[in-house]
Formats: C-alpha cells, sequence, structure tokens
C-alpha cells in the first residue's frame, strides 16, 4: 500500500496482521516505513516473533494526540469488533 501523505503533520492509526493471525494495533507519523519496520524485526515485540505483518487497516489523524486516543480505542475492541472494524474500512491493505 502506497500513502502519498508523507509529513510529520500526519499521523496513522494502525492494525497489522501477524503471521499467526493475530492483530496489532499501533500509531505513527510514516506508516509505510512503520509496517517495513515491524517486518525487519525492528518494530514491537509482540510483532517480532509473529513475521511477518501485513497492513491491514489504517486511519489518519491531524495530530499524534487523535491517533494515540484512536489506538487505545481499538485496542481496547473485541476480535470480532476488530475483524468488523476492517471489514467495512475504505483504508484496507
Amino acid at each position: 500500500m502506497k500513502t502519498t501523505e508523507h509529513t510529520e503533520d500526519i499521523a496513522y492509526t494502525y492494525i497489522v496482521e501477524c503471521r499467526d493471525g493475530t492483530f496489532y494495533t499501533g500509531w505513527t507519523n510514516h506508516l509505510e516505513e512503520r509496517v517495513e519496520s515491524h517486518n525487519k524485526g525492528k518494530g514491537a515485540k509482540y510483532t517480532r516473533s509473529r513475521l511477518p505483518v501485513k497492513l491491514v487497516y489504517y486511519e489518519t489523524y491531524a495530530s499524534k494526540k487523535e491517533a494515540m486516543k484512536r489506538e487505545y480505542e481499538i485496542k481496547r475492541l473485541t476480535r470480532k469488533d476488530k475483524l468488523a472494524l476492517i471489514g467495512n474500512s475504505l483504508h484496507k491493505g
């Protein structure tokens, strides 16, 4: 997935699917680089043993604060709710 926006003013909340079918949710200012970082084993500790990961969902925000708030909200969702969110999204990986 290519994202044309690449500025510190844009923040993303994202979900990647790990090799074992689990989801990891995070936030970043540089979406493509962050997914690459995960796949190089330099991302979150959670994803390191579950490589490769695939971007399956993202949302765009105007600030880090908003993206982090949404990350927290998504992390509290059930797997069923995350699957529904991903399934209904225009921003699928």
